[in-house]
Parts: C-alpha cells; sequence; structure tokens
C-alpha cells in the first residue's frame, strides 16, 4: 500500500498533470502502475447486490451473474482511469472462472468496454468451446473494423477452477492458463496506443445485452496497466487458484494445506504428547506433540519448530460489570495510559473544581486514587512521551479562578513519582488535545471549541522545540466548534481528522481530514457531519476504516426532526482507487460521543458511547463485531447514563473496557468474558 500512497501523495502535493497528447506511448503518467480490480466494481463494499450470487464450489468462493441484472453489472470507466481518459497501451488481464458447458458454436463474455449505445465492442474477452477471444477496435489502426485475436485449443469447459493471465503489448499476445508454459501470437494490427474511454463503460460477463451472458462462476477479474502479471501471481501452490486480487467477501476461505505433515507419518508410529510449559523441539522431538493447556492448542514438531495443528481462538463471549470507580464529579473523558516500572494509570477529566480531576492507579485488579489534579472543567487527557519525558495534558474548558483560560501540560516527575506543572497553554474552550510525531518531531495539536459565542475560530498545531524544552505554534487551521482531534498514519505519510461540531446556526456542516505535506497539514477530504464529536481509526488486515460520532441534527433555518438525537453514525473506508474515504456503514446512534476500536482474539470490536436518545440519558451503549462483508453487527447491549467516553485496556488479568459518566461522578469498568 505505501507504493500507491506514495503516488497518491505526490499527486496531491504537486497537482495532476494532463494526460500526455493522444498518440503518445506513456500511459503511466495518466495514472498509477495498480491492479484494478473489475470485479470489485460491481460488488458493493458491505456485501451483494442484486444480479449477483456467491456459491463456494470445490471450497472455493465464486460469483455467478444473473443474466436478467446484466445492465446493473456495470461500471463508468472514469471510475478506474482517475487521471486521464485512455485505455493503457500494454496490460495484463487476469481471471479466475469455473466454465459450465458451452455449446459448440456459443460465444459467453467475461467483459467488454463498450462505448455509446451504437457504438462496438472497444475492448472484450469471450469464449466458445475451446477458444479464447480477446477484441478490440481502433478506428485508426483498423479502418473502423474490430479486431479479434483467438487461442484455440484452450480447454476450460471441464467445470474446474482455471487461472488466465492474457499480457497484451503492441502486436504481442501472450496467454498464460494456470501457470503453465504461455502461448504467443504476433498479430498485424496492435492494441491502439490511444483507445480512447470517454464516455465508455466496462460490462462483467456480458456484452450490454443477455445474448452471450456469462454462465459460470467469476473469483477474479483484473486489468493491470503496464506490465505481464504472470510473474507477479504464478508463484501460488495452488496455481489454479493464483491471486492478484479478489473481492474481499471472497477472501474468507477454507485454507488447504499444501502437505499433510501429519499424515506424512504411519499410522501406526508411536505418538508421544507433551504437556506444561514449551518443550525443546529438535531432530530427536520430531513428530511428537506438545499440548498447550493454558491456551487450549496443540501443537506439532517438524524437526526445528512447534507448527500448530489445533488451537483455540479467543472468543467474546459476554461483559461483566467489574467495578464502580466513583470519581470528583462527573466525568468527560478517560484517559488510560502505562508508565514503566509503575504500572497501568487513568486519568479522569472531572467536571467541578474544586477537586479537580484524578489520576487512578491499577492496583490489586483494581483502580486506586493516586494524585489529584486542579481543573477547570476539564474535557479530556491526553498522555504522551519524548524521548524519556512523560506529559500529560489536559483540556481544561473554562477558565481559572483569575479569570485566565489555560489549558496545562504536566511532566512526570521520576523522584516524586507525580505530575507536576510544566507548560500553560492559552486556549479557547478546549475540548480535546492529540498529540503525534511526525518525521522524528513531535507535535499537540488543540480543538478549541469556542471564544464567547464564535466557534468559528482556530485550533492550533504546536511542534516541539528540543531547544527550549516547550512546545511552540507551527499553525492554525480555521475550525467549527472543534471537538476531537484524530491523528493516524497510512504508509509513510500522515493524517489529522477534526470533528467539527457547530458553526453558529448548524450542526450540520464538514469535518475535514488534513495530510501533511512540506512542512504543513493541507486540506485532504471533507466529509459531511451533524454535531461530530468524536473521530476513531482503525486497521482491519490491510484496510483502513474511520468512524465518527455524529451527536445531533441541529439547523436554525430549516425544519427540525422529531428527534434531534436518534441519528446515523457513519463508518468509512479508505478507497484507494477513489483517493479518498467513501461510506461503508452507517449505524443509527443516540446523541453519539466517542467510539471506541478494540480487538478479541482474532475478532475486532467498535463500542460507542449513545449518551441520550432525546428523552433520557439511561441510553444502551452498543458494541459492535465486525463480520466480513456485513460489516459490523451489534452483539452486546449496555446499560449506560450519560456515557461520555469509553477506554479498552488490558491486563494480566484479562481485558477491561471503562466508561465516564458526564452524568453522575461514577465511572464503570466492564471485564470482558472469553472463552
Amino acid at each position: 500500500m505505501s507504493a500507491l500512497l506514495l503516488v497518491w501523495a505526490v499527486l496531491l502535493h504537486s497537482g495532476i498533470k494532463s494526460c500526455l497528447a493522444r498518440g503518445g506511448r506513456s500511459w503511466e503518467h495518466c495514472t498509477d502502475l495498480r491492479p484494478l480490480d473489475l470485479l470489485a466494481e460491481v460488488v458493493p463494499a458491505g456485501g451483494l447486490r442484486n444480479g449477483i450470487r456467491m456459491l463456494q464450489v470445490q471450497g472455493v468462493r465464486g460469483f455467478q451473474l444473473l443474466a436478467s441484472h446484466s445492465q446493473s453489472l456495470c461500471f463508468p470507466a472514469s471510475r478506474i482511469f482517475l487521471h486521464c481518459d485512455r485505455f493503457p497501451e500494454e496490460f495484463s488481464i487476469i481471471v479466475t472462472l469455473r466454465v459450465l458447458s458451452v455449446p459448440g458454436k456459443k460465444n459467453e463474455y467475461i467483459f467488454t468496454v463498450m462505448g455509446e449505445e451504437s457504438s462496438p465492442v472497444l475492448v472484450g474477452l469471450r469464449y466458445s468451446l475451446n477458444k479464447l477471444h480477446f477484441l478490440f477496435w481502433s478506428r485508426e489502426l483498423s479502418n473502423g473494423w474490430q479486431t479479434r485475436v483467438t487461442f484455440r485449443d484452450i480447454s476450460l469447459v471441464d467445470n474446474q477452477w482455471h487461472t488466465l493471465v492474457l499480457a497484451v503489448s503492441g502486436h504481442s499476445f501472450s496467454l498464460t492458463v494456470d501457470c503453465s508454459i504461455p502461448v504467443d501470437m504476433v498479430v498485424d494490427t496492435p492494441f491502439p496506443a490511444s483507445l480512447t474511454m470517454k464516455g465508455a463503460s466496462f460490462y462483467v460477463g456480458s456484452r450490454r445485452r443477455r445474448k452471450g451472458f456469462f454462465t459460470g462462476l467469476l473469483r477474479q477479474l483484473v486489468l493491470l496497466p503496464g506490465s505481464d502479471a504472470t510473474s507477479r501471481i504464478c508463484t501460488n501452490m495452488n496455481l489454479k487458484l493464483a491471486v492478484l486480487s479478489i473481492p474481499p467477501v471472497l477472501q474468507d476461505l477454507p485454507v488447504k494445506p499444501g502437505s499433510n505433515e501429519v499424515l506424512k507419518y504411519p499410522y501406526e508410529a508411536e505418538m508421544k504428547v507433551t504437556f506444561g510449559s514449551r518443550p525443546p523441539c529438535t531432530k530427536t522431538e520430531k513428530a511428537q506433540f506438545w499440548f498447550n493447556v493454558s491456551q487450549k492448542g496443540l501443537h506439532l514438531c517438524n524437526g526445528s519448530a512447534w507448527l500448530s495443528v489445533l488451537e483455540a481462538k479467543e472468543r467474546l463471549d459476554y461483559v461483566e460489570e467489574y467495578q464502580n470507580l466513583v470519581t470528583n464529579s462527573e466525568t468527560l473523558g478517560i484517559e488510560i495510559f502505562a508508565i514503566p516500572e509503575m504500572g497501568l494509570f487513568a486519568a479522569t477529566a472531572n467536571r467541578q473544581t474544586p477537586p479537580g480531576s484524578a489520576i487512578y492507579k491499577w492496583m490489586d485488579g483494581k483502580f486506586v486514587s493516586y494524585q489529584n489534579i486542579p481543573t477547570y472543567q476539564a474535557q479530556s487527557w491526553k498522555y504522551f512521551t519524548i524521548g524519556k519525558k512523560i506529559f500529560l495534558a489536559v483540556a481544561n474548558f473554562e477558565q481559572n479562578e483569575r479569570g485566565q483560560e489555560f489549558s496545562v501540560i504536566y511532566k512526570w516527575s521520576y523522584r516524586k513519582e507525580k505530575f507536576i506543572s510544566y507548560q500553560r497553554i492559552s486556549t479557547h474552550n478546549a475540548r480535546d488535545w492529540e498529540a503525534f510525531v511526525i518525521e522524528g518531531e513531535a507535535f499537540l495539536a488543540v480543538a478549541n471549541h469556542r471564544e464567547g459565542d464564535n466557534h468559528n475560530i482556530n485550533s492550533v498545531i504546536y511542534r516541539w522545540n528540543p531547544r527550549t524544552g516547550l512546545f511552540e505554534t507551527n499553525q492554525t487551521i480555521s475550525t467549527s466548534g472543534a471537538y476531537d482531534w484524530e491523528f493516524f498514519t497510512i504508509g509513510p505519510y500522515s493524517f489529522l481528522a477534526v470533528a467539527n461540531t457547530f458553526n453558529g446556526t448548524s450542526t450540520r456542516i464538514y469535518s475535514h481530514i488534513y495530510v501533511w505535506l512540506s512542512g504543513s497539514f493541507q486540506l485532504f477530504q471533507s466529509i459531511l457531519t451533524f454535531g461530530a464529536a468524536d473521530w476513531e481509526v482503525f486497521h482491519i488486515g490491510d484496510r483502513v476504516f474511520l468512524v465518527v460520532a455524529n451527536s445531533h441534527s441541529y439547523d436554525s433555518g430549516t425544519l427540525m426532526p422529531s428527534n434531534l438525537y436518534a441519528i446515523n453514525s457513519s463508518i468509512y473506508e479508505l478507497n484507494i482507487t477513489a483517493q479518498m474515504f467513501i461510506k461503508f456503514q452507517d449505524l443509527l446512534t443516540y446523541s453519539a460521543l466517542d467510539w471506541e476500536f478494540f480487538s478479541v482474539g482474532e475478532d475486532s470490536f467498535l463500542v460507542v458511547a449513545n449518551s441520550f436518545d432525546g428523552f433520557t440519558f439511561s441510553v444502551n451503549s452498543i458494541i459492535y463485531r465486525w463480520q466480513g462483508y456485513e460489516g459490523f453487527v451489534a452483539v452486546h447491549h449496555l446499560p449506560t447514563f450519560g456515557c461520555r467516553d469509553w477506554e479498552a485496556f488490558n491486563t494480566t488479568g484479562g481485558s477491561y473496557l471503562i466508561y465516564s459518566s458526564a452524568k453522575e461522578p461514577l465511572s464503570k469498568v466492564l471485564k470482558l468474558k472469553t472463552v
């Protein structure tokens, strides 16, 4: 992914250059040389659609296309040809399919690129009995006639899965079936160097009509510009199912090992199983078993390492109340952190002054009071380190006794084993601090909510000056009722998202994502939000998600909905093709103020802080579990009262969640019970 993002960031920084003049031979300057998953373009991110049925045959998943929906299995070429409108001159097409019986004179189309309604097939791939045909059209090179390149004696009609790689470069056409010896052809008419895609569309499994519709199963359909894909995919032990890119919904497959290490040994051989701590695995112990009692896992020694044969996966069963943490006053935020050689701590941002906010230490399986710090309607804490220095920054919402409005950075004293005041920074109704490091330099960003009645003010990014040992202003960013900053990285690139809540008249405003370029943050994407109170970024495998907590929908100039607080919060996924975050899923929330992502074993979860449903603060907060193409599904409903913040943490005793209440001086620790 990092290579793609390198191109992406360069384009953002320097501006996308116009395409080369028509007839040029450098298509790579128009777009990235990346796999374009054509099949994924007609499969929604959240699941299947009408016209597509997923089937599993021979332990492998594929799509069956329905002829009655042929018109819907298409997408405009402009969706993947982002930077100019020409088809690549050199490319590969990768197809994994399972062909059913085909009558001798019948053709079925794997895909086509079609222009206007009356135009011919611009590019296409079809097969008939023992033949594969590649079609293309060029007015300049073929006098308006379609060119057909036919590969003969291609046996696909055997109800087996096959992977084909068609590589095209000028006059040369090469077909590789199941990574065997390629069939090469040289034809008189070369593939055109400037085939325009203006107004064209891709059709998967058809040529825009039912005649010739694809009746088999499709698993992979990828266009790779610029190179022969054979060397990239012919490394798999199962060559008929070699993969370059397939839709995520097809990736959850039963894994079949290439060889069965257990059954290589005669069944009458002596079997020895060792219990207890991990024993040595040498040639002496080869073919012997070790049972890991604590993790319920069975392992086999191959002569040098223990291989997992059977292993129980930890799974969330239910959530139980573990500790009622009485706080100084209502709690608006919690920060969980660990100090080396000291242990685990929790800092609560408490509303009232005095007594201020508190720091608790985890001792004997509970949080106990450790230190009180004077704060002024504290909203949140942020823990961070710079070298060996340990800091804790508080976002103060109100003025102190002298009418001064400061947020404060505290530094850990190794001698006193306490946090002591280190630097005061002028803020305006501060809601949140975010700490991050870019290229070895430390930064702090504050979310300034409003100044007086003006919500449209600057929030500030500070840079650590190692010479003075202080944070100094580096950049200001205009925000509207800023509530939260979220920093994240993708490959070598750094992003900062702000949750804008209110502009003085409406909560229906844009929140923004910024990207770090040339020493400052520049606008990358704007997303419409509704009283946004939090952003949470998380990764599942190679996928990157960003979820927003929408708190309420209010606009002084429009008719109010019946319930301002029952509103969707949205999950967005990074789409490399579109080069932006695209909405992935909506979840109904009730004045959501926070999201927290956590994992248990191999399962991923999101928990939302629902705070108010329009009638009461006694609202269930909900844990959602990731279920692949179904997205996140509610699995646990947790009774909460004015819930404001969730944090997940782990100790030697297990996994926990803690939530803060903005309506009572009581926070609760919940323990995750696993099986």
